[in-house]
C-alpha cells in the first residue's frame, strides 16, 4: 500500500520540540510520549475505541495511546445513544476515553476517564512507529437506511494527508499555533489540528473555543504565527463580535461553503489570508483555494480527479482508492476545478434548475441576514406543488423587507413558502445544518404550509 513500511507517531524528531499547547504552558513532545504511554498501559480489553476527550490534547494522546496500543479509534459524527447502539453492533468491543465525567454514562460503554495525574517525561522514549497499513480509524457517513457507514483510514494515508496540507499552507516551513473552534472528532477538525500538529510542523491549542472572546482569548494564549481554523459560521459571530483580536497569520475555513464578502471581511479584519478546504470524509481533504484570490479549487499534491458520465472520481496521493464526490464539480485542467454544490442539492421547480448552495449564498448575502438557510421538503405541498422553505436570523429586517430582497438576486419560482424567521439556527459543533434538525423545525410549524 505504502513504499515506506512504517511512519513515526509524529515527524517533530526532537523531543523538546513543542507539539501542543496547554494553559499550563507548552507540551514537549517527550512529554507528549510519556503521556501516550501512561495511557496506553491503562486501556481496557477491547480493539475499539470510541474517544469522546473535548480537551484536544488529551483526544491526541488517546489517539496517540490507541496506535501504539493496537486500538482502532471510532470517529461518528454524533454521539447520541442510538448513535453508541450502532457503533456496538459494528464494533462490540468498543470503550469509551473521555475528559468530562458527564460522558460516561451518556455513552452507555466501559468508560476509562482520562488520567488526573500527567506522566513523568524523565526517561527518553523511542519514538513508535507505525505500519503504513495499520488501519488507524473508522470515520462514519450517513447510509441511506439511516445505519452509519463505515470508511476505514490507514497511517500512511493520514500522513501524507497532514504533509500536503501542511506544504499548501506553508506550515511545514514556518510551523503555526494551531487554534480550532472545531472538535478533533470531526473530519475537518481531525485532519487541520491533529494531524497537523503530529505532521505538519505545528502545535495545537488544547482548547475548543466556541463563543467570540473565548477564541481571542485562545489566540493570545499561544504564540506567533497563528492559524485560526475555523467555519464560516464560527468566523461570522468572530467578526459581528467586534473585539479586538491578536495578530492572526492565518486563517483556514472549512465545512461550509464561505462567501466572498465574508472571506473578504475577515482577511481585512485580520490582515492575514484565508484559505478554505473542500474534502469529504470518504476522501478526507483534497484541495484548497484562496477564497478572495480566486473561484477555482487546486488540488492537494498527487491528487486527482476524472469525470464518468456525471460522476466525478477522487484517486492518487492520500486518497485511498477511486472514491466518488457527491459534488457537481467542472474541471478546469489537472489540478483546478470549480464547485457547484452537491448532486443531492440540485432543485428542479417547474423546469427550472438551481442548487440549494448558491440559494443559500443568495440569501445570507443579503444585508442584514445574519444566517440562513433553504430547505427542500421531503414531503409535497397540500396541492401538490412542491415548494421551498427557508429559515432565516435577521433581527432587523422584516419578512416584507427580506422577500423584496430575495426578489432581487433569486427567480422568483424559488422563493420560499414559507419563510421563517428564528432567533438561531440549528447548527452543530460543526457550524454545519443538519439536514433532520431542519425538518424538525419545518415540522414544529405547520401553519406556515
Amino acid at each position: 500500500m505504502d513504499d515506506a513500511p512504517s511512519y513515526p507517531l509524529t515527524s517533530h524528531g526532537d523531543p523538546a520540540a513543542i507539539i501542543a499547547w496547554r494553559r499550563e504552558g507548552p507540551v514537549s513532545v517527550a512529554r507528549f510520549l510519556a503521556d501516550v504511554r501512561q495511557l496506553a498501559a491503562r486501556f481496557p480489553a477491547g480493539g475499539h475505541l470510541l474517544n469522546l476527550c473535548q480537551d484536544r490534547y488529551r483526544f491526541m494522546v488517546g489517539l496517540a495511546a490507541g496506535l501504539v496500543a493496537g486500538r482502532i479509534s471510532l470517529l461518528p459524527s454524533s454521539h447520541t445513544p442510538e448513535t453508541v447502539r450502532q457503533l456496538l453492533a459494528f464494533a462490540p468491543d468498543t470503550f469509551c476515553l473521555h475528559d468530562d465525567a458527564n460522558d460516561a454514562p451518556l455513552a452507555g460503554l466501559p468508560c476509562l476517564p482520562y488520567p488526573a495525574t500527567p506522566a513523568v517525561d524523565g526517561e527518553r522514549i523511542d519514538m513508535p512507529q507505525i505500519a503504513a497499513d495499520r488501519t488507524v480509524a473508522y470515520v462514519f457517513t450517513s447510509g441511506s437506511t439511516g445505519t452509519p457507514v463505515p470508511h476505514a483510514k490507514h497511517w500512511g494515508a493520514l500522513v501524507r494527508n497532514a504533509w500536503a496540507e501542511a506544504e499548501r499552507l506553508g506550515t511545514d516551513r514556518l510551523g503555526h499555533a494551531l487554534v480550532g473552534t472545531v472538535p478533533g472528532q470531526h473530519m475537518y477538525g481531525f485532519e487541520s489540528t491533529v494531524l497537523l500538529a503530529l505532521h505538519g510542523n505545528c502545535a495545537a491549542w488544547s482548547g475548543r473555543p466556541f463563543y467570540p472572546a473565548d477564541i481571542a482569548a485562545a489566540l493570545a494564549a499561544v504564540p506567533r504565527p497563528r492559524l485560526l481554523v475555523t467555519t464560516p459560521f464560527h468566523l461570522r459571530a468572530l467578526l459581528d463580535a467586534g473585539i479586538d483580536l491578536p495578530p492572526v497569520d492565518q486563517l483556514l475555513s472549512a465545512t461550509a461553503p464561505l462567501s466572498q464578502a465574508l472571506a473578504r471581511e475577515a482577511e481585512a479584519r485580520c490582515a492575514a489570508p484565508l484559505h478554505e478546504i473542500y474534502g469529504c470524509t470518504e476522501t478526507g481533504q483534497i484541495a484548497s483555494r484562496r477564497t478572495t484570490a480566486s473561484p477555482r479549487w487546486q488540488l492537494l499534491r498527487d491528487v486527482t480527479l476524472e469525470q464518468a458520465v456525471e460522476t466525478t472520481f477522487a484517486s492518487g496521493g492520500h486518497v485511498e482508492g477511486r472514491v466518488a464526490l457527491a459534488d457537481v464539480i467542472e474541471l478546469i485542467d489537472g489540478e483546478h476545478f470549480l464547485l457547484h454544490g452537491r448532486s443531492a442539492d440540485l432543485i428542479n421547480i417547474a423546469g427550472k434548475r438551481t442548487s440549494l448552495a448558491y440559494l443559500n449564498h443568495q440569501l445570507t448575502a443579503i444585508a442584514g441576514v445574519a444566517d440562513g438557510a433553504f430547505l427542500m421538503p421531503d414531503d409535497e405541498a397540500p396541492d401538490g406543488v412542491t415548494r421551498l422553505a427557508a429559515f432565516v436570523v435577521a433581527p432587523t429586517l422584516t419578512p416584507r423587507e427580506l422577500l423584496a430582497a430575495l426578489r432581487q438576486r433569486i427567480d422568483p419560482i424559488f422563493l420560499p413558502r414559507p419563510l421563517l424567521f428564528l432567533d438561531r439556527l440549528p447548527r452543530n459543533t460543526t457550524g454545519k445544518l443538519p439536514r433532520s434538525a431542519l425538518q424538525a423545525l419545518l415540522a414544529q410549524h405547520p401553519g406556515a404550509r
